[in-house]
């Protein structure tokens, strides 16, 4: 009996951890997922980095009673799986958007963004913003466009001098 508790404290202990550090949670209704579709989900997941685990929602509830977190316990109803990302706070919505999309199965139930509580069509709405790289990449592009023609310019005045 003091083992079984010892074991649900531990994993209790571990979701805290896991929210404290993630920049987003995701929540999802996995129901109807195949072993094959979840494999590939979770393999996409980690590639980015993402932190996806199932955990029981008794022991999310009590990791998240009395903290900012707290709110999630109302959507905490079936089977969940949890996405948890510590670098890029999109991420995880952003990829289980794409499985949801893709297996036409799952559903977002909620989650946390940057330490604000997300409905799922929040979390729909942010899946569909770029990742981080590619803002940056766009960003670099536009700066990048100018300073290229400007270049162009004044190498087609010297030409024209040259000449």
């Amino acid at each position: 009996m003091k083992e079984a508790y010892i074991q649900k404290q531990a994993v209790i202990d571990e979701i805290k951890d896991k929210f404290e550090r993630a920049q987003s949670a995701v929540v999802i209704d996995y129901i109807g997922i195949t072993v094959a579709e979840a494999d590939a989900m979770r393999k996409k997941l980690r590639e980015a980095d993402v932190d996806y685990t199932v955990y029981k929602n008794t022991l999310v509830k009590r990791a998240i009673a009395g903290t900012e977190y707290e709110a999630l316990s109302e959507v905490l109803e079936g089977p969940s799986g949890f996405a948890f990302s510590y670098d890029d706070a999109t991420a995880p919505a952003r990829l289980l958007n794409e499985s949801i999309k893709a297996y036409k199965k799952m559903e977002m139930k909620g989650g946390f963004v940057e330490g604000e509580y997300c409905d799922k069509e929040q979390i729909v709405q942010i899946a569909s913003i770029p990742s981080r790289d590619a803002l940056i990449s766009k960003f670099m592009g536009s700066i990048q466009s100018p300073i290229a023609n400007f270049a162009r310019v004044v190498g087609q005045i010297a030409e024209q001098k040259e000449a």
